[in-house]
């Protein structure tokens, strides 16, 4: 164990755990949005309810977003400074973009939503919500142009003599082809992990009690959801094939290890399910689909899909010895887990619709713990798929340029990334929990009273929180 793999190890704790916070707050700022405009529209006082109750969960998720995202940013300067001094002018312009204008938009805005309910007039106060939600498609933009400069390098020349890389061309790092098909991707996968979440609180009231004074708007809000599931999971599975046809241009090991595929073949079959050694080297078994790997990677059902050894050569003659295959075992797996997971959202999804038809609501007891369970598969599909994506990408941590190995801090000592790791373990434990607690006391409460406040005679309507 040395300073670089603990460094590694905490980059990747720290990212998924942030990355919890991201997809629902992205997708459900848009979600609310939507139940207030249905609300300004048909002035129906359910959607008030159901825009208070889930904004009120937003907000909670927006905020342990933020402490936890900070947390991330350190690191740059923390435990990987080399990297920092590399490619800082590159990937600190799309960051700073980030902050100035996305958090800026995010902030400001939904501060005005918070504290806008009565005061401000009913068109500014939706057009705020409506904002703070375009802010959060921007930030994600954003940070997602910087991370595809690390899968494929654009836009900047390289100087030996302070042995960086310098930003050229801030257009070409902003339409990177890699974040071109990542960030659609990206955007529906966050609706769907909301729409997950928003057919699953309202499906469990909804189980709880079938025949309450709210279920005809948890009803709705349960419907709306899964419809929203079955779109963005479409959006999902398009924009997916899309981006592994990039991916196969730009980063062909990471297609050929998402399958460990050693051989070069045309046709190739993706494999379902493979048992055999964990490097995928010796097969025992395993259910494959024909044709399907050379249609993501090419488009063609009969296209050739380039295998690792094949690539490990033509990476020797271009880079020089090494190994450039990452995990096998990590990549196959969490590939095939984020596929799945997305698929069966969907199939969920669509089942509650069928549930739902008519004036039905779920009632059978298996959908209590299926209904706690459903928003934890997108969510845990979205982080397999960053998985996938960041480890999939090694040795490389700029592809091409920077070997990881050379971007961690050189002063940084064993010692001082195992405490900051302790550290920060134990931190987000803790907010995990105060996270938990505070989701499932709203959650259990259910819709609010929308009831405005009485003043007293001679006195002011008295200043609540909007929640």
């Amino acid at each position: 164990m040395d300073a670089l793999t603990l460094a590694r190890w905490q980059f990747g704790i720290t990212t998924v755990y942030h990355f919890f916070f991201v997809p629902l707050t992205i997708g459900l700022s848009g979600l609310v949005a939507v139940l207030q405009t249905i609300w300004h529209r048909t002035g129906n006082e359910a959607f008030l309810k159901l825009t208070k109750f889930f904004g009120k969960l937003f907000l909670i998720n927006f905020a342990l977003g933020i402490v936890t995202g900070i947390v991330q940013e350190f690191q740059f300067g923390m435990n990987w400074s080399s990297y920092s001094r590399f490619v800082g002018d590159i990937f600190g312009a799309p960051l700073a973009l980030e902050g100035l204008l996305a958090f800026f938009l995010e902030s400001t805005f939904l501060g005005l939503w918070i504290f806008g309910w009565d005061r401000l007039p009913k068109r500014i106060h939706l057009a705020c919500i409506w904002i703070a939600s375009i802010g959060t498609v921007f930030s994600a933009y954003f940070i997602l142009a910087a991370n595809s400069f690390m899968q494929n390098p654009v836009g900047f020349t390289y100087n030996p003599v302070t042995d960086r890389a310098e930003l050229t061309d801030f257009v070409a790092v902003l339409t990177n082809p890699v974040v071109l098909v990542t960030f659609p991707h990206q955007i529906f996968a966050c609706y769907l992990v909301a729409g997950a979440f928003l057919a699953a609180v309202a499906g469990w009231h909804l189980w709880r009690k079938p025949n309450g004074d709210d279920h005809r708007a948890f009803r709705t809000a349960l419907r709306i959801g899964a419809a929203v599931m079955i779109i963005a999971g479409a959006g999902v599975a398009v924009s997916g094939d899309a981006q592994s046809k990039v991916m196969v241009e730009v980063q062909p090991m990471k297609m050929a290890a998402a399958e460990a595929l050693y051989e070069t073949e045309a046709p190739a079959s993706f494999s379902i399910l493979t048992i055999g050694t964990l490097d995928g080297q010796h097969e025992l078994f395993s259910i494959r689909i024909p044709y399907l790997l050379s249609f993501l990677s090419t488009g063609d059902p009969e296209g050739e899909v380039k295998g690792i050894r094949e690539l490990q050569r033509t990476y020797e003659e271009t880079y020089g010895p090494g190994s450039y295959a990452p995990i096998i075992p990590t990549t196959y797996w969490t590939f095939r887990l984020m596929i799945g997971l997305g698929m069966a959202s969907v199939g969920l999804g669509a089942l509650l619709l069928w549930v739902t038809r008519g004036e039905r609501v779920p009632r059978a007891r298996f959908w209590g713990p299926v209904l706690v369970a459903l928003p934890l598969l997108p969510l845990f599909g979205n982080s397999f798929g960053w998985i996938f994506t960041e480890t999939g990408r090694q040795p490389w941590l700029v592809f091409g340029l920077l070997p990881t190995a050379a971007g961690v801090s050189p002063g940084t000592t064993l010692a001082e990334v195992a405490i900051s790791l302790t550290t920060f373990t134990l931190i987000y434990s803790a907010l995990a929990v105060i996270e938990a607690r505070l989701l499932l006391t709203y959650i259990r409460a259910g819709l609010p009273d929308v009831t405005p406040p009485v003043a007293k005679d001679g006195e002011e309507t008295p200043l609540t929180f909007a929640y």
